[in-house]
């Protein structure tokens, strides 16, 4: 009998810690969970929401701040800034006086997906502050009349064409692929 009393009294003991558990675990995933809750999780949400947005726009300030106030996207670069293209920044960039390099790029080139982190190492690693670089989209869905007329402008055929500019004058057109190695010998010599 005690054996008999024994197991009825384990059976019991599952029987009551599942159904605590099914009670418990009852109001998650099934759209029972109450209004406080609901509130409580869009509340954590939108508070999420709103520092993300902060510190984006943080960031944003901060970096055109340190760029002279430049508008386009920075995508590589320290001292020397290398930016996604902007009229604004691109008229700005040759009125410095700064050795300007312009790399024309397509988002469908396998060439230019190759030797873009190329291009980006070499800004990163600059460490001076006399050059200002820009991806320049050339003959693809992102390209604006800005960028065809610069392309017009320097005769650029073929994207991940390089084009240096000093002092409002080309000084280099170079339509061949570049390391970073190639890139900083070009620029130590156009500087």
């Amino acid at each position: 009998m005690k054996r008999g009393f024994g197991l009825i009294a384990i059976i019991m003991v599952v029987a009551i810690i599942a159904a605590g558990g099914a009670f418990y675990f009852s109001g998650f995933g099934s759209g029972s969970q109450s209004a406080s809750d609901n509130e409580i999780y869009e509340n954590a949400i939108e508070k999420a929401e709103d520092v993300t947005e902060k510190m984006n726009a943080d960031d944003m300030s901060d970096s055109s701040a340190a760029d002279g106030e430049f508008v386009g996207d920075r995508l590589a670069g320290g001292a020397s800034p290398l930016l996604d293209f902007a009229q604004s920044d691109y008229e700005k960039a040759t009125a410095s006086g700064k050795l300007v390099v312009l790399y024309f790029y397509a988002t469908w080139c396998p060439i230019c997906k190759e030797e873009l982190p190329h291009l980006y190492g070499a800004f990163d690693e600059l460490a001076v502050g006399d050059a200002i670089g820009f991806r320049v989209n050339f003959n693809d869905g992102d390209t604006d009349k800005d960028e065809e007329a610069l392309a017009r402008e320097f005769g650029v055929a073929y994207q991940h064409t390089k084009v240096f500019v000093k002092n409002g004058e080309r000084i280099l057109k170079a339509p061949d692929s570049w390391d970073k190695a190639r890139y900083f010998e070009e620029i130590g010599k156009a500087l």
